[in-house]
C-alpha cells in the first residue's frame, strides 16, 4: 500500500505541470470526439468540482498516458548557476551538518550535473529569510507559517509541499464534551472557556482564531501582539494556552474548559478509547498545510525547474529514504504559494504581531 501511495504521488507530481491546461482541454472537447472517452471528461469535470478523489483523477490520467492519448513532453532543464545554497533547520544537532543532510546534498549534486550544492544548516528561520533576501540562500525547507512570512518579506515562492501520511494538509478542529450541546459551530466558542494549544499553534490557534477574526466575529483593536491578547481576553470567558494537543484535550475532559482547539486526529493520537468517547467533533474549521520547500524570488525558471525535477526524484523508492531521514516526509508534491499556504497566510496576517512569535518558536538559540 505504501509503495502504491508513493507511486500515485509521483504520477501526480509528473502530471502537475500539464493538468491545469489539460483540464480545460478535456472540458471543451466535443462530446462526439472519439479521442477522449466521455468518462474521462466527466472525471476531469467532477475532479475540478471536488466530486471525485484525486486517486480517481490519477487513474484517468494513467489511462490516457497508457493509451497514448496524452504525450507528456520530455524536456531537459539545466540550471544556469554554478552553486545552489539550500537552508534548513535540522531536526537534530542544530547548526551542524549530519550524515542525513550530507546524503541529501550528494543526491542533488548527482542530479544537477556540475552544480555545487551547499546545505546551510541554521538554528532559526530569520537567518534563512535574510539569506533569501540578500541572495545568500537560494532555497529552503520551511514550516507553513514561516514559509508564508518568508513569501511576504522576500517574495520567495513555494514550489513543493511535503506529503505526510498520504496528505499535504490536516484539519483544524473544534472539540467539545459529548454531553455539551451548547456549542455547534466555531462562532459558538465566543464567550466560552477555551483551550488553545499555543499562541503559535497552527491548528490549535492560528486557524481557529484567524478564522474568527477574518470572518468578523472578533475584532482586534490595534496592530501589535498586545492588541491580539486584549482581543482574546474580550472574546472569551477564559482562555489558556495548554502547551499541546494532549494537554488541551485533558483540560476539556476535566471540565476546566468548554472547548479545545486542535487537529482532527488529536484524540486518536493522544487519548485512550474511553476518553475519546467522551468527546465530540463540533466542526472542522479548515486545512492546515504541511511543510514546504521554497525557492528565492531571484531564481531563474530554468534553475527552478531543474531543482524541482531533481527534488521530485526523492519520491522514487530507491531515493525515498533520503527524504524520510531529512524531515520524515513520505514524498514531495509540486504546488504553488497561493494553492498551498495562501489561505493559511491570510490568517497569520489577520492576527497582528503573531509573525515574530512564529519565527521565535523555531529559533533553537532561545
Amino acid at each position: 500500500m505504501q509503495k502504491r501511495a508513493i507511486l500515485a504521488i509521483t504520477i501526480a507530481a509528473v502530471l502537475f505541470t500539464t493538468l491545469i491546461g489539460f483540464l480545460s482541454v478535456l472540458q471543451n472537447v466535443s462530446a462526439e470526439s472519439d479521442t477522449i472517452p466521455n468518462w474521462i471528461k466527466n472525471t476531469a469535470k467532477w475532479w475540478s468540482e471536488n466530486q471525485v478523489t484525486d486517486g480517481d483523477f490519477i487513474n484517468a490520467m494513467e489511462f490516457l498516458i497508457t493509451e497514448g492519448i496524452i504525450q507528456l513532453p520530455v524536456t531537459v532543464n539545466s540550471p544556469d548557476v554554478d552553486t545552489i545554497t539550500i537552508g534548513l533547520i535540522p531536526v537534530e544537532k542544530a547548526g551542524e551538518l549530519t550524515s542525513k543532510e550530507e546524503a541529501f546534498e550528494k543526491f542533488l549534486e548527482a542530479k544537477l550535473n556540475g552544480v555545487d550544492v551547499i546545505i546551510s544548516v541554521t538554528t532559526n528561520y530569520e537567518t534563512i529569510i535574510e539569506g533569501m533576501r540578500f541572495g545568500h540562500i537560494d532555497a529552503a525547507f520551511m514550516d507553513a507559517g514561516p514559509g508564508w512570512i518568508t513569501h511576504s518579506r522576500t517574495g520567495a515562492e513555494v514550489v513543493l509541499a511535503e506529503v505526510v501520511k498520504g496528505k499535504v494538509n490536516y484539519q483544524a478542529t473544534v472539540w467539545a464534551k459529548s454531553d455539551n450541546e451548547s456549542i455547534q459551530s466555531l462562532e459558538d466558542t465566543i464567550g466560552k472557556k477555551v483551550a488553545f494549544t499555543s499562541i503559535t499553534g497552527s491548528s490549535g490557534f492560528v486557524r481557529p482564531m484567524g478564522t474568527l477574526v477574518a470572518s468578523g466575529y472578533i475584532t482586534i483593536q490595534g496592530d501589535d501582539i498586545t492588541a491580539l491578547i486584549e482581543a482574546l481576553a474580550d472574546s472569551f470567558e477564559a482562555y489558556t494556552f495548554a502547551g499541546g494537543y494532549k494537554a488541551a484535550l485533558e483540560l476539556l475532559l476535566n471540565d476546566n474548559v468548554d472547548v479545545a482547539f486542535g487537529s482532527d486526529i488529536a484524540p486518536q493520537q493522544y487519548l485512550e478509547p474511553s476518553d475519546q468517547a467522551k468527546l465530540r467533533k463540533v466542526t472542522s474549521i479548515g486545512i492546515v498545510p504541511s511543510h514546504v520547500f521554497m525557492v528565492s524570488a531571484d531564481m531563474s525558471d530554468s534553475t527552478k525547474t531543474a531543482l524541482v525535477d531533481a527534488m521530485i526524484q526523492l519520491n522514487r523508492e530507491e531515493n525515498n529514504e533520503i527524504l524520510r531521514n531529512l524531515y520524515g516526509a513520505e514524498a514531495l508534491l509540486p504546488t504553488t504559494t497561493e494553492m498551498h499556504i495562501g489561505d493559511f497566510g491570510n490568517f497569520i496576517e489577520a492576527l497582528t504581531g503573531l509573525d515574530q512569535l512564529i519565527l521565535d518558536k523555531y529559533n533553537k538559540n532561545r
